[in-house]
């Protein structure tokens, strides 16, 4: 007996949904949302995001800078000129300072520049600043002072709805049972759902099954198998 054929299936990006509306909050994340829905009435015009990866700190960056029409960089291109570049009362989000500093001069500069002409900054990072080493003095000292809020690994009740609006956003009806069953095996990020909705999108398309629990087991079996 044969097996039945797969279906070619073409891996095909998936556009992420990034949007104010596609933000879902729990207890997790509420302070950080806070902190977005209150700008511009920031008491510092500085401030620092900090999360693990697959917590939504992109995302949350996105809805500000959808806001505050924010310039965006990475903390590892950022540069002197950028900053001497940017208008006065203009916004800017620097992404992931944890992950190396192009110019940290410019950094230092950034934030001066926040004092002196209303430049709000939003800037993510996976650990505090504290944790963080630099070699430009009075920098790290100078990120300590702003405000943080953290960013948490997203609970059971945020997990779950974020499952269902990607089974949503794929036009895939699941069953709940389907979603409380990844709830308990998978790692609880939003970078892991995002990977097993489309392992389970993919293996539901080439084998012509519905999603069930049978099958959302068996990619996730695939998802978690060591690799030689």
């Amino acid at each position: 007996m044969t097996a039945a054929p797969q279906q070619l299936v073409f891996d095909l990006a998936h556009r992420q949904a990034l949007g104010a509306e596609d933000f879902l909050v729990s207890s997790s994340n509420a302070a950080a949302v806070e902190l977005i829905d209150s700008w511009p009435d920031w008491p510092h015009r500085a401030c620092l995001v900090v999360g693990p990866a697959g917590s939504g700190k992109s995302h949350l960056a996105n809805v500000w800078r959808l806001k505050s029409s924010a310039a965006l960089f990475s903390a590892g291109t950022l540069s002197d000129n950028d900053v001497a570049s940017f208008p006065d009362a203009s916004a800017l989000v620097v992404e992931d300072i944890d992950r190396g500093i192009a110019d940290e001069q410019a950094l230092f500069h950034l934030l001066n520049r926040v004092r002196e002409s209303g430049i709000s900054v939003l800037m993510t990072s996976r650990v505090a600043a504290g944790d963080l080493a630099f070699r430009v003095p009075d920098l790290r000292s100078r990120l300590r002072a702003l405000p943080m809020v953290e960013l948490d690994a997203p609970d059971e009740a945020l997990l779950r709805a974020v499952l269902v609006k990607l089974f949503c956003d794929r036009q895939l009806n699941v069953d709940p049972a389907v979603i409380g069953y990844l709830c308990l095996r998978m790692e609880r990020s939003m970078e892991a759902a995002a990977r097993v909705v489309a392992a389970i999108d993919r293996l539901a398309l080439a084998t012509h099954r519905k999603v069930t629990r049978p099958l959302a087991a068996e990619a996730l079996a695939a998802l978690t198998e060591p690799r030689e």
